[in-house]
């Protein structure tokens, strides 16, 4: 059986709910003006979302016409494209076009909403609320009725109480009425009486008609206005729903438009192959080209020659190093480019399958290693190239594989703590720290310049002995053909003079000829003073390395070429002696002075620093208060002042004879910046050396000596294996290091030095 659908009324269900439901009904005539409203916003959006899409796709295509030429040919094509487009830029102009329809649908869009449904519901809106008000009167007139049968009922009611209280009157005055007036007052009485039994019969009936018209008001007439209303209501929602079904298809048809222009755009954008593009620049960028010439040799504009290369004996023996060297290497460049290249192929691969979506990896990353492998792989093919060609020239120069037969050096890098001779130019191998190559089989010694020019003969794996034996040949033949390969040839032809014999005693006195000094005025002035002493290779005399040699006072014999030896300079105090002036007169009249105490002058100007010291000026007069006691400090007071401190022991320069050191030679031979400067400032201020901290400052630095040294000059200190001394002055390239003992500070060779704790 089917169930009936129950239909439920205001009427039936609300009784006497008029106000509450006619509020419902306000309420909802009012929010018509709410949606008529969205309507009117949504008309405003899409209206400014259809201008900005058409200036989007305006901006956009200014843009692409601007550059239209350069997108589709390159910017300097050597065809121009004319009105033609690549095809991508096509593809991007049915995007655009594709915008600009989709902005007009907008526009229409915006237009009907407020003519279709924002002006339909504001003027339903008016209609109802109208209705809604005559509802609202009729209400309130039944209302009006229903109270006025209720007043008038209590009126009636009233005049039946008013009636009732007479009786009672008429009925007490019968009880108090004399025999004589009895009569008349119960006549009245009577009276009165029939006239309550009319009025409480027309109270009665007032009654039922009072109620016959409630009934009617709550079951008929209020009823049937909530039902008015109801259906009022419901005829809102109605038209409502056709506002908003218009809307809705108004909006599908946007989208059903949208969506068939992007159905047209999905058709279009497969069309536009990759290859498309680089086929229309390749047409209008292919003009006719020619590879480069390849390079050829250009003789230099000072030494006319030309391009063959040279395969005499030396130069053979370069070439069969260097063929040496990349034969070494072309074995392993060659695997570790295969392994590259390998690498790299895996590594495109897997971009392949990123750009197909078959692997989740970041592109960016996998792109950037590719490009780091391929510069990898890059550099190691360009080594192997370069290796093949080597080879392949040095053949083809030669007429054969120069390594046959060769046994080369197997040279190894190294760093001479000592001074060491190269074995095949001979000179000294000079630095701070000293670097070449040594071969591990037979000791053989060369300088970083010289490793090329080594002729493949290595012995083999040498004894000690053997290797003495097998250095002092290499020397002696390395310094015979330095003498032969300078020697000037005399006008005659006669074979040039022998080359003066080295000085084999270690002086401090004789390295004033040294290039690193810093105590001559200059190279030019000093070479125009005469010749500079040949160098020795001579170890030191107690089995360290050489020292600086004494000066040579040997003339060079006419037209004998000098190898110049760069040795170290001397000492602070023998580079100059003070003249006497005023304040070495004071110091020389001081009392103290003459009774044979310690005194002197300052050397260099000092400020004070800390508590105790003085400030002196340079060539002040000084006398000893307290020697040095190890600290490098000593306690001076001034001649002038009379005032007593600490200066360095380094700045005073003692007058007496047992501290003077002897007079320093002339240089003659110096390219120092340093007396260079010196000499072109003249009086310019000097600056002291290095100030030995204060006992309590801070941790001295002390040395040992490598090796036993012998003084050769009273700047000198002499030294055995094992002895420390304070470090003043660290080596500053010129060989020598200032060094404090017993607080007098003098010079030792630095490379006899080692730092210790």
């Amino acid at each position: 059986m089917v169930e009936e659908e129950v239909v439920l009324t205001f009427g039936a269900e609300l009784k006497d709910a008029f106000k509450p439901v006619n509020a419902w009904v306000s309420n909802g005539i009012a929010w018509l003006d709410d949606i008529q409203q969205y309507y009117r916003d949504r008309s405003a959006i899409e209206r400014d979302y259809s201008a900005k899409l058409g200036s989007l796709a305006k901006k956009y295509f200014e843009k692409k016409a601007k550059k239209s030429s350069s997108l589709s040919v390159g910017d300097s094509p050597h065809l121009t494209p004319g009105s033609l487009e690549s095809a991508s830029l096509t593809t991007w102009a049915a995007q655009l076009s594709t915008l600009e329809a989709r902005a007009a649908e907008h526009d229409r869009l915006a237009a009907e909403l407020v003519t279709r449904c924002a002006d339909p519901l504001k003027t339903l809106g008016g209609k109802y609320e109208e209705m809604r008000k005559r509802h609202a009167e009729y209400g309130a007139r039944l209302e009006r009725d229903r109270d006025q049968a209720y007043a008038d009922l209590k009126r009636v009611k009233a005049g039946y109480d008013a009636v009732c209280q007479d009786v009672e009157s008429r009925r007490k005055k019968v009880d108090a009425a004399m025999d004589s007036g009895k009569p008349k007052a119960q006549n009245a009485y009577q009276q009165q009486m029939l006239d309550m039994h009319n009025v409480k019969n027309t109270y009665l009936i007032a009654i039922n008609v009072t109620n016959a018209l409630k009934a009617r008001y709550y079951h008929e007439y209020v009823p049937e206005l909530l039902d008015s209303l109801q259906e009022l209501s419901e005829s809102r929602t109605s038209r409502l729903n056709q506002v908003w079904s218009t809307a809705a298809q108004l909006e599908r048809s946007l989208l059903a438009k949208g969506l068939e222009s992007l159905d047209v755009l999905l058709e279009k954008i497969p069309r536009n192959y990759p290859r498309l593009d680089s086929v229309m620049l390749i047409r209008h960028n292919a003009p006719p080209w020619r590879e480069p010439p390849d390079l050829a040799f250009e003789p230099s504009p000072v030494w006319h020659d030309d391009g063959h290369m040279v395969v005499d004996a030396n130069a053979t023996v370069f070439l069969r190093n260097l063929m040496a060297k990349s034969k070494a290497q072309i074995g392993d460049l060659r695997r570790e480019v295969d392994t590259r290249r390998k690498e790299v192929d895996a590594t495109k691969r897997t971009r392949d399958l990123i750009r197909q979506g078959r692997d989740k990896r970041d592109e960016i990353e996998v792109v950037s290693a590719i490009l780091a492998q391929q510069d990898a792989l890059h550099q190691l093919d360009h080594k192997r190239l370069a290796a093949e060609v080597e080879m392949a020239s040095i053949t083809a120069a030669v007429g054969g594989d120069v390594t046959r037969g060769a046994r080369g050096h197997a040279f190894r890098p190294q760093t001479f703590k000592i001074p060491t001779n190269c074995d095949l130019c001979g000179d000294r191998i000079w630095g701070l720290s000293a670097k070449g190559f040594d071969c591990r089989d037979c000791g053989y010694t060369c300088h970083n310049k010289c490793e090329m020019k080594v002729p493949a003969t290595c012995p083999g794996e040498q004894t000690k002995d053997e290797r003495r034996k097998l250095k002092g040949e290499r020397q002696e033949a390395s310094q015979a053909a330095h003498r032969s390969a300078h020697a000037p040839a005399h006008a005659n032809g006669a074979a040039p003079a022998a080359v003066a014999e080295l000085p084999t005693s270690l002086s401090r006195s004789n390295t004033m000829n040294s290039l690193s000094s810093g105590y001559a005025t200059s190279a030019l002035r000093s070479l125009s003073r005469g010749g500079l002493p040949p160098s020795t290779e001579d170890v030191g005399s107690h089995g360290g390395p050489a020292a600086p040699p004494p000066h040579a006072a040997t003339p060079t014999p006419p037209g004998t070429v000098r190898r110049h030896r760069i040795l170290a300079p001397p000492p602070a105090t023998v580079i100059s002696e003070l003249p006497a002036n005023g304040a070495g007169a004071a110091a020389t009249a001081d009392p103290r002075r003459e009774r044979g105490e310690p005194a002197g002058q300052m050397a260099y100007a000092y400020q004070a620093h800390g508590a105790g010291e003085i400030s002196v000026g340079e060539g002040d007069a000084v006398v000893v208060v307290e020697a040095d006691d190890g600290s490098g400090w000593t306690k001076v007071r001034t001649v002038a002042g009379a005032v007593e401190g600490v200066v360095p022991t380094s700045y005073v320069e003692l007058s007496t004879t047992a501290m003077r050191a002897p007079l320093r030679p002339d240089s003659s031979y110096s390219s120092s910046s340093t007396s260079l400067a010196g000499s072109l400032t003249g009086a310019s201020k000097k600056k002291g050396p290095a100030v030995a901290p204060k006992k309590g400052a801070k941790r001295l630095n002390y040395v040992g000596a490598l090796y036993d040294y012998d003084a050769r000059t009273e700047a000198e200190w002499s030294m055995r294996e094992g002895e420390r001394f304070v470090l003043v002055n660290r080596d500053a390239g010129h060989g020598w290091s200032d060094v404090e003992k017993g607080g007098v500070v003098k010079s030792v060779p630095a490379n006899y030095l080692q730092d210790v704790v």
